[in-house]
């Protein structure tokens, strides 16, 4: 028997529907959401993924400016440019994308980004606020998981879940997410000591470890439900998950990849963007 599909697709086309709307409202009020992404790379994974959060801002009726530093820019033009955009009324959405310029990391960064405008919840204020349960936008892949789960009607309260990957973009937020839906929550990793004995605990399995197929049909529990959010390259430019082929025939329910939590992500920083530009007034 194979896995129920989780796909992302249709969530994501209401959360960008109602963030679409309020949008519009803004901008007939003479303030339109206008999200900024900053980026330093030649990676062209990382470049896809920007046109496609651009495309998904016009698309929904949001302005978004990419601020393409080139791969040549250092950790300061990067800041620099963060702290002006944080100071830029028009602007109400900012985020850093990654990869970053050689010697910089994403905590160093990202603190230059006002707190408000901090859509993707990258700075360590950010990141504190929500471990402490307090208001923050939360990273959106990790809110994209619990988003996902919610609209697939996947039970969280009293169940045991295990997130493997530990980054604060993905596995320390989400977790303090599942938390907060009071499932009872294991963080793992790559180098954890039999990790399959650790992951089969699982009813809802959350893998964000980033690294291809390292979750096999081994590691699951029969009848888990499990969320893929791996994006790793392929020989043929495609994307595959951490997840590995097979683990239809063991779970319950399986994000696929690509069209999983992707495509929830990029709608929840509209979303995000939307709210902020709302807060601002």
């Amino acid at each position: 028997m194979s896995a129920l599909v989780l796909s992302g697709r249709e969530l994501a086309a209401a959360i960008r529907a109602e963030a679409g709307n309020r949008a519009a409202e803004l901008t007939a009020e003479g303030r339109p959401p206008q999200l900024a992404v900053v980026t330093a790379t030649a990676d062209e994974s990382s470049a896809w993924y920007v046109r496609s959060i651009a495309n998904a801002a016009e698309k929904t009726g949001l302005r978004c400016e990419v601020h393409d530093l080139g791969p040549d820019a250092g950790p300061t033009a990067v800041r620099e440019r963060l702290e002006q955009l944080s100071t830029d009324p028009t602007v109400h959405g900012l985020m850093l994308q990654t990869p970053l310029p050689p010697g910089a990391t994403l905590e160093e960064l990202a603190s230059a980004i006002a707190f408000e405008k901090d859509v993707d919840g990258a700075n360590p204020l950010s990141l504190g606020r929500l471990a402490a349960g307090m208001p923050a936008f939360a990273p959106a892949t990790a809110e994209a998981v619990v988003a996902l789960l919610d609209f697939h009607k996947v039970p969280l309260s009293g169940r045991q879940a295990v997130v493997v990957g530990r980054s604060t973009v993905v596995g320390k937020p989400v977790a303090h997410l599942l938390l907060d839906r009071d499932a009872t929550v294991t963080v793992c990793h790559s180098r954890t000591a039999d990790l399959a004995a650790v992951t089969r605990t699982g009813e809802v399995l959350i893998a964000a470890v980033g690294r291809a197929h390292l979750i096999t049909p081994d590691h699951l529990r029969p009848g888990a439900v499990v969320v893929d959010v791996g994006t790793n390259p392929t020989p043929d430019g495609g994307l595959t998950g951490d997840v590995a082929p097979g683990a239809a025939a063991v779970a319950a329910a399986l994000t696929p990849v690509p069209g999983g939590v992707g495509p929830v992500t990029t709608a929840l920083l509209l979303r995000h963007t939307v709210l902020a530009a709302d807060r601002a007034g």
